[in-house]
This record gives structure tokens, sequence and C-alpha cells, in this order.
């Protein structure tokens, strides 16, 4: 079973587009809509919102930032130990 090219989405058998380009290189498509959005608007998978690619690009950027934050917090956490620490000397 082919995937699109643009969002995806398994596409299967008798249904979808299959493009071929002058240099020899295959595409596949579900929908017009991913076609007209990848060949005439010229869109990126990864900027366009409803596709496979941005969601896995905005869960590593969720999972990023959530790393980030636990670090700040954990190391928040040690300097209250080691304020208590100089404090009870």
């Amino acid at each position: 079973m082919a995937r699109c090219d643009f969002c995806g989405i398994g596409i299967t058998k008798g249904t979808g587009k299959m493009y071929v380009k002058k240099d020899g290189k295959i595409i596949h498509f579900c929908s017009m809509k991913c076609e007209k959005n990848l060949l005439k608007l010229k869109r990126k998978p990864r900027t366009t919102g409803w596709t496979r690619e941005f969601r896995k690009a905005k869960e590593v950027e969720k999972a990023t930032v959530e790393h980030q934050k636990q670090a700040q917090q954990e190391a928040k956490k040690e300097t209250k130990k080691e304020d208590k620490k100089q404090k009870k000397e």
C-alpha cells in the first residue's frame, strides 16, 4: 500500500493519483488537496498543520520543551536543597 507523499495517509489500491516528475521521481497523492498543496502552492508538509509530518515535528518540539522544563525544575530543587543545608550549618 502506497503512502501519500504530502500528508502521509495510506492510499488503498485503485484510489489516489501517481505523478511522475521529469527526473523520474514518482509522487503519490491521496487527494487533489494534497496534490495542489505540493505542486501548485509549493507548500512543505512540515509547515502544513494537518499533515503527519507536521504533527511529528510538533511532538519533537513539545518533547524538547518539556525536557527543558523538567531540567529547570530539577535544578531549582537542587539549589533549594543546598540552601537548606547551608542554613542548617
